[in-house]
């Protein structure tokens, strides 16, 4: 009785994949879209000192973390998307965040560049996230011209 040896690391599906979506994130825009996602959580990790609004300190303390968590993302798709796409989902999620978040923290965080700030760069991340994840679909769902025969 013979036991399989292979890890699935070397499985040929496994590779296949991981190729796809190493191509598709090879793309300009792709990168691009990367590299915004790290602009974009640097942007919100100092957005409370940037716009002036840094002694709200639970929203500062908020976009402090977000933006950390934002930028560390972007860094782990720009540099492994293939092995991270997933992560992908992430970034919407804090997109829509941002955008909820002067809403839900507590404390007083309703002035005008506050909630702007917030929409505005939760808007721009949520899309960003949505193109991402529509980058790692079209990489992800090519099939590479094999065919079932």
């Amino acid at each position: 009785m013979a036991t399989p040896t292979s890890r699935i690391e070397e499985h040929p599906d496994l590779v296949g994949m991981r190729a796809r979506y190493a191509e598709a994130s090879a793309s300009p825009t792709a990168q691009g879209m990367e590299a915004l996602t790290v602009l974009g959580g640097v942007f919100l990790l100092a957005s409370p000192w940037i716009v002036g609004f840094s002694q709200l300190n639970a929203l500062t303390i908020n976009n402090f973390i977000t933006g950390i968590a934002l930028a560390v993302i972007g860094l782990t798709l720009a540099v492994a998307f293939e092995r991270a796409y997933g992560l992908s989902m992430s970034v919407c999620v804090l997109g829509a965040w941002t955008v909820i978040s002067p809403w839900l923290v507590t404390g007083d965080v309703s002035t005008t560049r506050t909630v702007l700030t917030n929409v505005i760069t939760g808007g721009v991340v949520l899309l960003l996230g949505v193109a991402l994840l529509a980058v790692g679909r079209k990489g992800g769902k090519q099939s590479g011209g094999r065919g079932k025969g």
